[in-house]
């Protein structure tokens, strides 16, 4: 399970590289489609950033540090890491949903991607909680 984390972890990170050229980038971006999906529109938002700090750089780093969490098998602290990440995505997603009102293709694939990862160390988690010998 912990390479099937690491990859998904991993994919997460390109995807958060990708939304972070486009925070830095002023050319017509590939996920410009239309009025509602406009990867632009969103990385260039006040949104876009804590502080001094890009959002997609942070999930760069957080998509890091989930697959070292997998490859460690510390499953609580992943399960931990990926309950913060998808309520942090799903901030974001209200944002572009109710204040933006355009939504961002890469962030959408991140946000499927945390979902996924979540339900998958939760899973990863609770199997190896039920397989240990009770006391």
């Amino acid at each position: 399970m912990r390479y099937i984390i690491t990859v998904l972890a991993l994919a997460g990170l390109v995807v958060s590289y990708l939304a972070l050229r486009v925070h830095y980038s002023n050319d017509v971006e590939p996920c410009d489609i239309n009025a509602h999906w406009d990867c632009g529109v969103v990385n260039h938002s006040p949104f876009a950033m804590i502080g001094p700090v890009p959002v997609a750089a942070i999930g760069m780093a957080g998509y890091v540090l989930l697959g070292v969490l997998a490859m460690m098998r510390l499953r609580a602290l992943l399960l931990a890491g990926t309950l913060i990440g998808l309520g942090f995505a799903l901030y974001l997603t209200y944002i572009e949903k109710f204040v933006l009102m355009v939504y961002c293709l890469y962030c959408v694939i991140s946000q499927g991607l945390i979902l996924i990862l979540t339900l998958l160390s939760a899973g990863w988690l609770w199997s190896a909680r039920r397989a240990a010998p009770q006391a």
